[in-house]
């Protein structure tokens, strides 16, 4: 039964690996992978000397810290909070609406923003004209689009993450409850003293996880958003990649870029797993 997980992973995860060298070379496809001229660590003297590259990596850290500070705590707040709903319909009504945005694509969801807060036609200003207002351009001023994508990010994942909580509330013994409640301990101390800490081993797991993709801001999310007005704060790593890479077929430089992601995430993740063992909650 495991055979199949392991081709997988040993075809689409390791074995593309080999590919990295590329950064090392100047990539052309008459010599290939293997026989293209060796370069060295130009790429990435190259990649490290232009200030737009210093800007693209700051603006993927920045918007993927601001996601993890503001949207990790959301689905333990709902998770939490559905928890303590004793109507069993109303706790399953909630949980399908606030799951299903993670089935909907990108596309998607960039239509639903832009039909939200689009000058010209998104529903918001419309509302706004409605009182003699001058229209707001949302997703061209930086602050907005940065809400906007953080938002919206926070909207579409935050039911998945809101299950995993939800089936680890479940390994609580009722019992510490009912000590809590006994003891004079009040709704919120209970959830403070007894679920927070019930779950704080899976907490901990997600978050560790979660450093690790600290460096990668989704692709899709950013370049249905996007666009010329912005471009100083929304040009990520995936996305430089996508337009050097694949519009300019410039390889080894993007490939250079692609290989100081991995190896900060991977840092990001061992110091994150690290710090986790002084509190005896480490991955491994």
């Amino acid at each position: 039964m495991l055979i199949p997980v392991i081709a997988y992973y040993v075809i689409f995860k390791y074995w593309p690996m080999g590919g990295l060298v590329i950064a090392f070379k100047t990539y052309n496809f008459a010599d290939g992978i293997w026989n293209s001229p060796w370069v060295g660590l130009k790429n990435f003297n190259l990649l490290f000397s232009s200030a737009s590259t210093l800007q693209i990596i700051w603006n993927t850290f920045w918007l993927s810290f601001l996601s993890l500070v503001l949207g990790f705590p959301v689905p333990i707040f709902l998770a939490v909070l559905l928890n303590e709903v004793r109507k069993s319909w109303f706790k399953k009504w909630v949980q399908t609406i606030i799951y299903l945005p993670h089935f909907f694509s990108w596309v998607i969801v960039s239509g639903i923003v832009l039909s939200l807060f689009a000058t010209d036609y998104g529903s918001i200003n419309k509302v706004l004209k409605l009182f003699d207002l001058e229209p707001i351009t949302f997703l061209y001023e930086s602050n907005s689009w940065i809400s906007i994508f953080i938002g919206s990010g926070i909207w579409k994942e935050m039911g998945f993450s809101t299950i995993i909580y939800l089936a680890a509330l479940t390994t609580i013994d009722p019992s510490l409850y009912e000590s809590a409640c006994m003891d004079g301990a009040t709704k919120w101390r209970q959830m403070w003293h007894v679920t927070l800490p019930g779950i704080r081993h899976t907490i901990i797991l997600l978050l560790i996880l979660a450093m690790g993709k600290i460096m990668e801001v989704g692709f899709d999310q950013v370049y249905n958003l996007q666009n010329a007005a912005v471009a100083d704060v929304s040009e990520v790593i995936s996305t430089y990649i996508y337009k050097i890479g694949l519009g300019s077929s410039q390889f080894s430089l993007t490939t250079a870029m692609g290989l100081f992601e991995s190896v900060i995430s991977c840092s990001l993740v061992l110091i994150a797993n690290r710090i986790a063992k002084k509190f005896d909650q480490a991955l491994f």
